[in-house]
């Protein structure tokens, strides 16, 4: 950190040292700033134009920050494994499932996120992907509970509908970084490890970084 940027962060008035709090506390709770909406649209421009604060501050927790203003988010992603979330395995194969439709959503027929799909539509495509460890599938009841960690996350957005098929997901662009395959060749790859049987062990804790 520099001379003057150390200066700078000593003297910030009490407005901006509690903007500066924030913006931290969401980034290390939630991964990501999403600004385009929402509760966090004012945080989010006053982070982008802070960048060298908040820059400065996360390398202290070796994070690393992309910013994609056009998208309004600043998204913070570990370069170790101090943060990095431990999932069960239906917890995986269910974030894996939604990387894949979000690539090919984008990829393949040029949607613009985020990329819209039913509960009942995730479901198929779990069942199509990884038919073989259909005894790892998550009920309904572990699905939105599994969801609903995504959404704190910033990895997606949910919205109930008249039943739990019926659940409105929208996944995000954060997931691509949270899971950074370079292409659908790379993530065939790592799920073909799974159907053959490796990685199949839960991990101890779902929430380790919390």
């Amino acid at each position: 950190m520099s001379d003057e940027l150390s200066t700078a962060l000593l003297r910030l008035e009490p407005s901006d040292r509690a903007r500066l709090g924030e913006a931290l506390r969401v980034l290390l709770d939630r991964g990501s700033i999403l600004g385009g909406e929402g509760p966090h649209a004012d945080l989010y421009h006053w982070a982008y134009a802070n960048r060298p604060w908040i820059e400065e501050m996360t390398a202290l927790f070796d994070l690393q920050l992309f910013w994609e203003n056009e998208s309004r988010l600043v998204q913070a992603v570990p370069r170790s494994g101090a943060f990095l979330l431990r999932l069960r395995l239906d917890a995986t194969l269910v974030l894996l499932t939604l990387w894949y439709e979000f690539d090919a959503a984008v990829r393949d027929r040029g949607e613009t996120p985020p990329i819209v799909i039913t509960a009942e539509q995730l479901n198929d495509s779990l069942r199509t992907k990884f038919e073989p460890l259909r005894k790892a599938m998550p009920s309904q009841t572990r699905l939105l509970e599994i969801l609903r960690l995504a959404q704190r996350k910033n990895l997606l957005r949910c919205t109930a509908g008249a039943d739990a098929a019926r659940t409105r997901i929208e996944v995000l662009p954060t997931i691509k970084r949270v899971i950074p395959f370079q292409d659908l060749a790379d993530w065939t790859r790592h799920a073909d490890r799974f159907l053959a049987g490796e990685n199949i062990a839960d991990p101890p804790d779902e929430n380790a970084e919390d």
